[in-house]
């Protein structure tokens, strides 16, 4: 079955966005690092891990699909950042944004009749839930201490 050039585009811009995730990801590890909260540098730079992978993935499933990867430049993060609820507020919001952008390939691979693409992404959807409710997770623990308590939810955060 050969890979439609639509989903192919698709696709590359996906790899672009994991890539800028995980960029911004390692931005916010280092941001975490200079204010001494390590176990939120730790979580952040395991995050910036799982996003290049996923672009890997991506990279070797439009290879194996007869595709062209396409390694397009990748805007700058911002380097300056809140306290860590502002920070997974807005990592937050930009999983689901990911989540998004994930379903969007998978509606476009049943458009197409892609199984194939359709299948590869639906992982992917999966993975997103799992991404969200961490997040989730660590954001009701913030509330929970408040900022002037984050120290704990590092010390959590750090065993991941």
């Amino acid at each position: 079955m050969e890979l439609n050039k639509k989903m192919e585009e698709a696709i590359n811009r996906q790899i672009n966005a994991e890539m800028w995730s995980s960029h911004l990801y390692l931005a916010m590890s280092v941001h975490f690092a200079y204010n001494s909260f390590d176990g939120f540098a730790h979580w952040m730079r395991k995050q910036a891990e799982e996003e290049m992978e996923h672009a890997y993935a991506m990279i070797d499933y439009l290879s194996r699909r007869g595709g062209r990867p396409v390694i397009m430049p990748i805007c700058e993060v911002p380097n300056e950042y809140g306290t860590a609820l502002e920070i997974m507020e807005s990592v937050l919001k930009h999983e689901c944004a990911v989540s998004e952008s994930i379903i969007s390939l998978v509606d476009l691979a049943e458009e197409l009749h892609d199984l194939p693409s359709r299948e590869f992404f639906m992982g992917f959807v999966k993975e997103q839930v799992e991404e969200e409710q961490s997040v989730n997770d660590v954001i009701a623990k913030l509330k929970l201490y408040g900022d002037s308590h984050a120290i704990l939810v590092d010390h959590h955060v750090g065993k991941r």
